[in-house]
């Protein structure tokens, strides 16, 4: 297993856990500034998570598809249209992967209740999302995947994104439909960064066995990735 921005907020969760992991071995520790491309090369075959900055995980994904590895992209701001070309890509190569857009079980029930929602007839929808100043992509990633999955539901359901930096905040998420007489109210708050262990497991393990790129961590989760085992051993040595 090799993180990609492993000295990150992400990549310094990760890395614990992956150490004490009996399904996953640490192979290969990478930051952001070193070449990635060179660094990926001996490890081809391996899973690769990229936790680094918003805007980055396309390109990370292709170098990593070039490495021959299985990429993890848990970065914001991959495109539809980019996750189609990864996809493409990876098929070419016979490889798999996957672009989680969040990594919490909680917000991945959240998403799925907003889009059996988006089927009443509400009359407006709309997204608040709060995290703490050091959450640079406005609006995050989530909420801009959260607007796009009620819009495939419902297209003529205008989904307005409110965004809101606080110190101190934890990742919180709402999304509120409304019409005259009511209001729904959907709520999901990461309490800690540990509440993304298990969705990153997932991941990884769906990632493991995968034909090329899914979007989205309930793909793995209807697979069944929670309750399976890697394709080896220790994917990742």
């Amino acid at each position: 297993m090799i993180v990609v921005g492993a000295a990150g907020r992400m990549g310094t969760l990760i890395c614990p856990w992956l150490e004490g992991s009996a399904e996953f071995e640490l192979v290969s520790r990478i930051e952001r500034d070193e070449d990635l491309g060179a660094a990926l090369r001996p490890h081809s075959g391996a899973l690769a998570i990229d936790v680094t900055a918003a805007g980055l995980g396309f390109q990370h994904g292709l170098a990593i598809l070039a490495a021959g590895l299985r990429p993890v992209i848990g970065t914001s701001g991959v495109t539809p249209e980019e996750v189609a070309e990864l996809d493409a890509c990876a098929r070419e190569t016979k490889l798999g992967g996957i672009v989680v857009p969040n990594f919490s079980l909680g917000m991945c029930a959240l998403q799925l209740a907003a889009e059996l929602i988006a089927t009443a007839p509400f009359e407006s929808a709309r997204i608040v999302e709060t995290h703490s100043p050091e959450k640079l992509d406005s609006p995050s990633g989530t909420a801009l995947d959260t607007s796009r999955r009620i819009g495939a539901v419902r297209e003529s359901l205008e989904v307005a994104i409110e965004s809101r930096r606080i110190p101190d905040a934890n990742a919180l998420q709402q999304v509120l439909f409304e019409s005259e007489h009511e209001r729904l109210n959907l709520t999901h708050e990461a309490l800690s960064r540990e509440a993304y262990l298990p969705g990153i497991r997932a991941a990884l393990l769906y990632a493991s066995k995968a034909e090329g790129i899914a979007h989205g961590l309930h793909v793995a989760l209807r697979d069944g990735a929670l309750n399976s085992r890697p394709a080896a051993a220790r994917p990742g040595q």
